[in-house]
């Protein structure tokens, strides 16, 4: 990274020191740059210079490259590039499970599965994608499963599970194991492309060497999708909209735990403030959306939820639901859940909200105990974060983050407090992180390089952050 030496200093002070949040950010910068503050361990310390120019970890981690973009898979297909969301699962026999999306489009043969002319997307292939396009090549996007052995510290099995989408970008895990990749485009079906895209698709985790039956979830949406988590006590689906005005929204399936009969869907409004703008950009009228203090929410419902016009955001804004900027990652805690909004506050660096739903979330009587929504932390100096995508919820109950800026990107933590601190850097190339998750034990984290097509292994003595 190209700091200069103020910034250097700036930096090297915020994250060896215990920080104080974000109320105090002002006095904590200024002593930083004075040298009026002693600087003490915190997170898990510097990181240190990989000497394979890849990802830089503190002291003690270590990574292994655990799939790579190109290389063939057990299904005689190519490993798809821009790897993006990501989610793990237990298997009987210790091993792990990751399903890992794919953010390809039409045309992008040189990263796709199929060759670099689709030399081999055969029949069979042909007959298991969603949009096998119309004589010009498939959507390239999709997803793969992969088998990994922490143990021996090897792949054992991978191919693609879901074949024919647009855009793949983040999703999240359901707890009957299976997986939610969700569209991020809006694209309808024209002279190239066979169907309208812009839908959640539900990939089972599975062993078995064959693409799913690619089943859009309708009900759930279309829209510019990004992240979904899922409640495991009511089974309602919480969802991002990769929109710089998008909306918040929730699923209320008919049958928990089967998305594919159907359901209802409804947006975010905060009570007793409708089309409320959480973005907090300095331009807007409003007055800033505060942290640290949760404001009561209720729920809209939305029509015509297929949105052939890509409306359901004005549709839910002019309802009252409020609006967000460019909602991403999403992941479910306990109880609560927390989600990304990449170029929310002044500085448009980022935001970072949690949602507690209520005691009675989805039912008439929620309207005597409403959800409650904050806004966790809020990005005022890029060194802290900048532009926050992928985020995941540690063992430990701290937030792993995973940046999406244009300089280099670092894997960020964040503790219950609202406290920052460094966990990894790719300070080599231009490459977006994402997907971090960790294995079931806690003991592996995953993260993608989506440039370099690369997921990574992360081991480490993960239970050792000091706040």
């Amino acid at each position: 990274m190209k700091n200069s030496r103020r910034k250097f200093i700036t930096q090297s002070s915020l994250y060896s020191l215990g920080f104080l949040g974000f109320r105090n950010f002002t006095h904590a910068l200024g002593q930083a740059e004075t040298g009026g503050l002693m600087p003490r361990a915190f997170g898990y310390g510097a990181l240190q210079p990989d000497p394979h120019r890849i990802f830089d970890l503190p002291k003690g981690f270590r990574y292994r490259i655990i799939a790579q973009q190109g290389k063939r898979m057990d299904d005689g297909l190519l490993r798809p590039g821009d790897p993006d969301g990501m989610a793990a699962f237990p298997l009987e026999d210790g091993r792990v499970g990751l399903i890992c999306n794919h953010e390809l489009s039409f045309g992008e043969t040189g990263k796709g599965a199929f060759g670099k002319n689709n030399e081999n997307f055969s029949a069979p292939f042909q007959r298991t994608s969603y949009d096998a396009g119309r004589g010009m090549g498939p959507q390239l996007g999709g997803t793969t499963t992969l088998v990994y052995d922490p143990v021996r510290e090897r792949t054992d099995l991978e191919y693609m599970s879901l074949l024919g989408t647009d855009r793949n970008c983040a999703g999240g895990p359901t707890p009957w194991n299976s997986w939610i990749t969700c569209e991020e485009t809006n694209i309808r079906a024209d002279a190239l492309t066979a169907k309208d895209h812009g839908y959640n698709f539900e990939v089972p985790m599975s062993t078995e060497v064959r693409p799913v039956e690619p089943i859009p979830l309708k009900a759930m949406g279309r829209f510019r999708h990004e992240a979904v988590a899922v409640d495991p006590k009511t089974g309602i689906v919480y969802q991002t909209e990769d929109m710089s005005d998008g909306l918040i929204y929730r699923f209320i399936p008919k049958v928990p735990g089967k998305l594919a009969e159907g359901g209802r869907l409804q947006a975010l409004a905060i009570l007793g403030a409708p089309s409320r703008d959480t973005r907090n950009w300095p331009e807007l009228e409003q007055a800033a959306f505060a942290t640290e203090r949760p404001v009561e929410v209720t729920w809209v419902d939305i029509e015509d939820v297929e949105s052939p016009d890509d409306s359901l955001r004005f549709q839910g804004f002019d309802k009252g639901a409020a609006r967000f900027a460019r909602g991403e990652g999403m992941w479910a805690g306990d109880g609560e859940f927390y989600f990304a909004c990449t170029n929310g506050g002044p500085l448009r660096q980022g935001q970072i909200f949690r949602y507690v739903p209520s005691p009675k979330e989805g039912t008439a009587a929620e309207a005597g105990e409403p959800g409650r929504l904050e806004l966790f932390v809020e990005s005022t100096n890029p060194d802290l974060l900048r532009n926050c995508d992928n985020l995941t919820v540690a063992p430990n109950g701290h937030l792993v983050v995973c940046e999406d800026a244009d300089e280099p990107c670092r894997l960020v933590g964040v503790s219950p407090k609202g406290e920052f601190y460094l966990i990894g850097e790719n300070r080599y190339t231009s490459s977006e992180l994402a997907g971090a998750c960790f294995s079931p034990d806690g003991k592996v984290l995953f993260v993608n390089l989506q440039k370099e097509g690369l997921t990574l292994a992360i081991s480490g003595p993960w239970a050792d952050v000091r706040a």
